[in-house]
């Protein structure tokens, strides 16, 4: 089978890239990959197990926790055939509808995860600037619903883009720069003009995690007003103490990401290996470090996993 095709779409496949000029250690590189996931996948599954058996921790701010937990792995999920494939095995070659599928799930929860942050941060906006209403304004039910406008507003948003990917020819070059597929690598193999997409992508990219940055900002310029109006040093410190976790995943997820984006779009003559080890940040760092920031961060969560798996 030819990996180009001009004229037939069907049986065209596009080749993944590992790190350039290190194929022949790409064995050992896959072994920090396989851990990386495995504590990924563990620390997440423990946190689900947690937050699920406790009664005492079905609360706004972990059922939103486990919403991201689900995210997590949903991400790491998405990219682990692909990345391990290449790393273990050498196996380049993925279909187009493959490619188009993961791209798919992957930008959909990159989207969903910056709107769990958003609502977690509109979460601890209202349990330190108006903790009297906080049970009557993030009652279980809307808690559910704010959920779910996440996942639909992340699955509605990007399901145009293998649409659109999806109508051209690729009769160029098909070689990817990554070991996984993503919506700005694969239209520039187009053979035809993607000024559609460029728009589109960019459009999502400042609606959904330029946006949800921004309003997280402002809620936590808000936060930090109240804060400093507290009389008492003791709760003061307890307030931003309560933050401190979800300030963490706001960073560990928007640095990576919104660098990621500015390279692409606008520094065209950029290190591909930065780009690569950036792509490689975005997509491993949160789900790893996610669940460890939490465990940490969290009094509650850290004492239940320590009645759990410490004696």
């Amino acid at each position: 089978m030819s990996a180009v095709n001009d004229t037939t779409f069907t049986y065209a496949v596009f080749l993944l890239t590992g790190l350039p000029g290190q194929e022949d250690v790409y064995q050992w590189i896959s072994v920090p990959f396989c851990f990386m996931y495995f504590i990924s996948i563990v620390g997440n599954s423990v946190i689900l197990f947690i937050i699920k058996t406790d009664p005492n921790l079905h609360e706004p701010m972990y059922i939103f926790l486990s919403m991201l937990t689900l995210t997590d792995l949903g991400l790491s999920i998405a990219t682990i055939p692909t990345i391990l494939g290449v790393y273990l095995f050498n196996s380049r070659e993925i279909s187009f509808h493959a490619c188009f599928a993961q791209l798919f799930f992957l930008h959909s929860f990159q989207c969903i995860e910056s709107s769990m942050l958003l609502v977690m941060a509109f979460d601890r906006y209202i349990a330190i600037c108006n903790p009297l209403r906080y049970a009557s304004i993030l009652n279980l039910p809307r808690t559910l619903k704010m959920g779910l406008v996440c996942v639909l507003r992340g699955m509605g948003l990007l399901f145009p883009i293998p649409v659109l990917l999806n109508r051209f020819q690729y009769c160029r070059a098909n070689v990817l720069s990554h070991s996984y597929c993503m919506h700005q690598d694969v239209m520039k193999l187009a053979c035809a003009d993607i000024t559609v997409n460029n728009i589109y992508g960019l459009t999502i990219k400042i609606l959904t995690m330029g946006l949800d940055s921004l309003i997280i900002f402002l809620s936590y310029v808000m936060i930090l007003k109240t804060v400093l109006n507290i009389t008492s040093r003791m709760k003061s410190l307890k307030a931003v103490n309560t933050c401190g976790s979800h300030l963490c995943a706001v960073l560990l997820f928007y640095t990576p990401e919104l660098g990621l984006t500015v390279i692409h779009r606008f520094c065209k003559d950029s290190s591909p290996l930065l780009q690569i080890l950036l792509g490689y940040i975005s997509l491993l760092v949160p789900p790893l470090m996610n669940p460890i920031v939490y465990s940490v961060k969290s009094k509650h969560l850290r004492a239940r996993i320590n009645k759990v798996f410490v004696k």
